[in-house]
């Protein structure tokens, strides 16, 4: 007579999380960082049509990596929350911590009672009036939630990303030396790899900007910042040299909706 198969809570948790994690690690790298006017995140992005970064509400911003359709339904979720709480108190008690705290209720109750957690690693982000006030929160697929400051690497090989953060980040940097640190981050996982504008995805919270401060950066415009950081760099100037970093720009604006 075969005996019952049996495997402890431990055991189960552990290979839910490999799962996810490795899920996790197929997808392209995400990096959110702090610059002199708000919060800038890239995505290693080809498509056009499938936003990896998207406007959640007036300040705050929603960056994910992992299985597109899990990450959406949460994106949606947070929208639709975000809109009701400002409909029914004040647009202002919409905080990207709220938000944080309710991504990380649901991705626990799925990790915990589901037997497929989901495959995704999430930031949160709220744009301040100054870099002090930032808040970035990143989620992972357990419910776990961090406070993050300067700078974080999602997805991929993000140990190698992150630690190219690490070495490239400097406060309060222009928009176009923060891209250009960005970029070269994501780069450090492939050294044959050389990311083109259009390959990437780019948005920015900026501080300096009314009501909505949610903005996508068209490749031209990604382009021209690359352009400009790598003139700023063998110029030996050290800031945002050419098109003014916290310009308009020819973003499109990047409400994705709900």
């Amino acid at each position: 007579m075969s005996m019952p198969f049996y495997v402890s809570p431990e055991q189960q948790m552990k290979d839910k999380a490999d799962y996810a994690r490795k899920g996790i690690a197929r997808g392209r790298s995400v990096v959110v960082l702090q610059y002199d006017d708000g919060i800038l995140f890239v995505a290693d992005n080809p498509s056009r049509a499938l936003h990896k970064i998207s406007e959640i509400y007036d300040r705050i911003a929603f960056a994910a990596v992992g299985k597109y359709n899990e990450f959406e339904n949460l994106r949606l979720g947070g929208v639709r929350y975000a809109d009701i709480n400002g409909y029914q108190y004040d647009r202002r008690d919409v905080t990207a911590r709220g938000l944080a705290n309710v991504y990380a209720q649901s991705l626990g109750t799925i990790f915990t009672e589901t037997n497929k957690p989901y495959e995704v690693e999430l930031v949160v982000a709220e744009v301040g009036d100054d870099a002090e006030t930032d808040q970035i929160y990143r989620l992972t697929f357990d419910g776990s939630v961090a406070d993050e400051h300067g700078y974080v690497a999602m997805g991929g090989q993000a140990d190698a990303v992150a630690q190219s953060l690490k070495d490239g980040y400097r406060e309060g940097a222009s928009l176009a030396s923060a891209l250009r640190t960005a970029v070269r981050a994501l780069e450090a996982q492939d050294s044959e790899r050389r990311l083109e504008a259009t390959s990437l995805e780019v948005a920015v919270l900026d501080r300096n900007r009314e009501h909505r401060l949610f903005r996508r950066l068209s490749a031209a415009r990604i382009g021209d910042l690359l352009s400009a950081a790598d003139e700023g760099a063998s110029g030996g100037a050290s800031g945002g040299s050419g098109p003014g970093a916290g310009e308009g720009g020819e973003g499109v604006e990047g409400a994705d909706g709900g």
